[in-house]
């Protein structure tokens, strides 16, 4: 958001509503998005900005794992794990 908003200002509000709009989509379909390679991952673009959300569907709530940058280091966060 830093970023963005040194650019230009009020546009890092801007990607934060994108995100909160990525997030209220994949809740209420998570299957409808596709998944990320071959694992249990599911990924949701955002519309406006460059940036996927990657999430694991579970059974009493939603993971969000990322908030990736769609060409830039891919996979990065793939190692990432559930604390419980």
């Amino acid at each position: 958001m830093a970023w963005y908003d040194e650019r230009c200002k009020g546009l890092g509000l801007d990607l934060l509503a994108e995100f909160q709009k990525a997030a209220a989509r994949l809740q209420r379909q998570p299957g409808l998005c596709s998944r990320y390679k071959r694992t249990d991952f599911r990924k949701q673009r955002m519309k406006r900005f460059p940036y996927l959300v990657f999430f694991l569907e579970l059974p009493d709530c939603i993971w969000i794992a990322a908030i990736a940058h769609g060409a830039r280091q891919p996979g990065y966060w793939k190692e990432r794990k559930l604390e419980t």
